[in-house]
């Protein structure tokens, strides 16, 4: 089968979506089929972009066809990448929606590129936008009018597609994000970050926006209980927000002996020691609709600590893979210090590593081109 991605992908460093874009190519061709990713020469312009840079110097992805060809904002751009598309007559395009500013460009490239027997896939990340704008519903009904059929990958996304869609929908599990590499000793991987090699530590790992709740997070650490355990936070992750707010609250909250910040784009090489160093992953979210970060977490076998909002407490489950609590600084302390008791982690490492064995690019891809296919 002829298969074509659209979304982002390298030189771009779109953190998960580029990352999961790449794998989701390699287990495809891995199947036997024929598949390219059509990617931007010009992702966002620089106005709109919150980090320091878009592009990432790590080597490409090996065996992946990548043709760095989309200008979000130049409509005659998506013509012609549609009659590109078009040219190569693909049995199926599989689009990647994770904003409705995207909408326009991906709407109007398969309008162009969609021949007779063409399916156009969408994975939708996000249905409705964690920063809404008054014009987000327009774009993206214009984007679903091109669609023949869409997959999530949790259950939240699932309720907001079908108030805007009845067209063919599949949720799907979220696959792992197993591209990088293996586990080292924690030992190894604290003493690299400089981190105390005794103790625990718990792990906020990502782009930093408003709606993930880190603020939260730097509240919950500053509860006598926590203060009194010595529970270390490291935080990994470039901000996409206010910096001065959060390094103001780790000063008003006293806890700069206690919270170690990482706060320049991982780069896919070191993410492996950051979460070797670590005892849990904290996933302290406002709003959710699923994080790719969990999936980061299963691969490590790392216990995580999440709010009880959007798909979170479909990935992370109460009592077995980790704690869910409500998203208030108070409770997540309270959840923090109950995965730290003990009393559950023997069990909890079994369960992380049976979970793991579902989340495999294999059983996504059988699923996912099983749908795509289907009468």
């Amino acid at each position: 089968m002829k298969i074509r991605i659209i979304g982002s992908a390298h030189p771009l460093r779109g953190g998960g979506i580029s990352t999961f874009n790449e794998r989701l190519a390699q287990a495809l061709i891995a199947a036997g089929h024929d598949v390219a990713i059509y990617s931007f020469s010009l992702q966002y312009p620089a106005l709109r972009f919150p980090g320091k840079s878009q592009y990432t110097q790590e080597p490409a992805p090996s065996n992946s066809k990548i043709h760095s060809v989309i200008n979000s904002i130049n409509p005659l751009n998506w013509l012609k990448v549609g009659r590109m598309l078009k040219h190569e007559n693909p049995d199926l395009i599989i689009v990647r929606f994770w904003t409705p500013f995207m909408g326009p460009a991906f709407g109007t490239i398969l309008r162009k590129a969609k021949a007779k027997n063409t399916v156009c896939l969408a994975i939708t990340d996000n249905v409705v936008a964690h920063e809404k704008k008054a014009t987000d519903l327009i774009l993206t009904k214009y984007f679903f009018k091109a669609i023949n059929r869409f997959v999530t990958m949790s259950a939240e996304v699932m309720k907001d597609l079908r108030v805007l869609t009845d067209k063919p929908s599949v949720q799907l599990f979220h696959p792992l994000y197993d591209s990088y590499g293996p586990s080292v000793s924690q030992d190894l991987a604290r003493r690299q970050l400089r981190l105390p090699v005794d103790g625990k530590v718990v792990l906020f790992f990502g782009f930093i926006r408003k709606y993930k709740g880190l603020d939260l997070l730097l509240e919950a650490m500053a509860d006598k209980r926590i203060a009194e355990q010595n529970i270390q936070l490291v935080i990994a992750g470039e901000y996409y927000g206010d910096q001065a707010f959060y390094e103001g609250l780790i000063t008003k909250w006293r806890i700069e002996d206690r919270v170690h910040l990482f706060t320049s784009f991982i780069p896919n090489e070191e993410v492996r020691i950051y979460f070797s160093a670590a005892d849990c992953v904290a996933l302290p979210y406002r709003s959710a609709t699923q994080s790719g970060i969990t999936q980061v977490a299963y691969h490590f076998e790392r216990g995580m600590v999440a709010t009880n909002v959007g798909g979170l407490p479909e990935a992370v489950k109460h009592g077995e893979t980790g704690i869910v609590c409500e998203p208030n600084s108070k409770a997540i302390a309270n959840a923090i210090l109950q995965y730290f008791d003990g009393k559950e982690l023997p069990q909890l490492c079994q369960n992380l590593k049976r979970e793991k064995q579902e989340y495999s690019w294999t059983a996504f891809v059988g699923k996912l081109l099983s749908f795509a296919t289907e009468l």
